[in-house]
């Protein structure tokens, strides 16, 4: 089992971050909006979002955008319609690097894993959509690599579902259960607050 450092196992990322902590930013497309998802929670989760695309920009650490090219016919991130684009709050710059993705992890089939060995970066924070599941693909298959993981509670969303016994449960009730599933394990569960508390300019 993967020993959980110091500041992950206390939630809390090191202050300040290192030059090469990345920040992930997953599936924040426009399909996302659709009205067939039906309730989200989180609704300043694309604030946040900017809030932490501006402190990584002003810092120069890197930012990584991962797009979904879903191969399903009925999904609305399928390439070639409007849902593909990222959202405008959550638009690359130039020179920031886009990750194209076609299942829920941004591991796999991709080269995630080898562009952020690459260029040195072991410390993730991640955030997006969806919280149960792109994101927990992703944020699962982080810690087991090796990467030190935070996972950004307040700048990610997802929506309401039945459970396998078939009782509903909110998008709150979702979103809580998936990060317990996380927290400690896998990742260290943050708050945008702290993230930009520890993104100070070198």
């Amino acid at each position: 089992m993967l020993e959980i450092p110091y500041n992950r196992r206390m939630g809390r990322p090191p202050n300040p971050l290192p030059a090469g902590a990345a920040l992930l930013v997953i599936d924040l497309q426009k399909a996302i909006d659709h009205p067939s998802w039906g309730e989200r929670n989180n609704p300043e989760a694309e604030k946040n979002v900017v809030s932490l695309l501006g402190a990584w920009r002003s810092s120069r650490r890197p930012v990584y955008h991962i797009r979904h090219d879903s191969k399903e016919p009925a999904s609305h991130y399928r390439p070639g319609q409007a849902g593909n684009d990222f959202k405008p709050e959550a638009q690359p710059l130039a020179g920031e690097t886009v990750i194209v993705k076609n299942t829920n992890s941004a591991f796999i089939g991709t080269g995630l894993q080898a562009v952020l060995r690459a260029a040195n970066h072991k410390v993730l924070l991640v955030t997006g959509v969806i919280t149960n599941n792109s994101m927990e693909a992703t944020v699962r298959m982080a810690g087991n690599l090796g990467f030190e993981t935070y996972l950004v509670e307040d700048a990610c969303f997802t929506f309401g579902r039945k459970d396998w016994n078939g009782t509903w449960r909110t998008a709150a009730e979702v979103h809580a259960m998936s990060l317990a599933n996380l927290d400690g394990e896998y990742c260290a569960v943050i708050r945008t607050r702290q993230a930009l508390e520890a993104c100070t300019v070198l």
